[in-house]
């Protein structure tokens, strides 16, 4: 077993306090300005690049990293708002669509301005073009590593 060195060690603690703690950041601001959560921000906005701001709901899981059980109760919660609505997919009755409604796209577009405000006062703005060209370099290496297929 080859152990962490003391410098390893350090640079890993960071990147754990990163994970833990930017996502929750990400998430408090959107809860405390548009009522959204991370993960329902992200599931508007994957409808909203989607064609015809629509998509299969195991698809979206999948881009989501969201199981199938956990993303029917979010879109749920979604339709209730009336941000999304689910219809069968009609080129197969067996899958689910899962459909951005204009009132779904309206909060997305108001909550887009202060989200990526928030984003690149944490990130974009703390690091140098060459800065944040390696750390999204070095992101896609380290997912890369990860087997994703076994996600859902």
């Amino acid at each position: 077993m080859k152990w962490l060195t003391t410098a390893e060690l350090e640079s890993w603690l960071s990147v754990v306090r990163l994970l833990t703690w930017l996502p929750w950041s990400i998430d408090q601001q959107l809860q405390r300005d548009a009522n959204l959560g991370m993960i329902e921000y992200q599931v508007l906005a994957m409808l909203s690049e989607s064609p015809n701001r629509t998509m299969r709901m195991s698809s979206l899981a999948e881009v989501t990293n969201a199981s199938l059980s956990r993303l029917s109760h979010l879109v749920k919660r979604l339709e209730g708002r009336g941000l999304v609505r689910r219809e069968p997919d009609p080129a197969d009755g067996r899958f689910t669509n899962a459909i951005l409604t204009d009132q779904g796209f309206k909060t997305l577009a108001e909550a887009a301005p202060g989200h990526v405000a928030h984003v690149r006062s944490l990130v974009i703005d703390v690091l140098s073009s060459e800065q944040l060209r390696r750390l999204g370099r070095d992101a896609e290496r380290i997912m890369a590593r990860i087997d994703t297929s076994v996600v859902n």
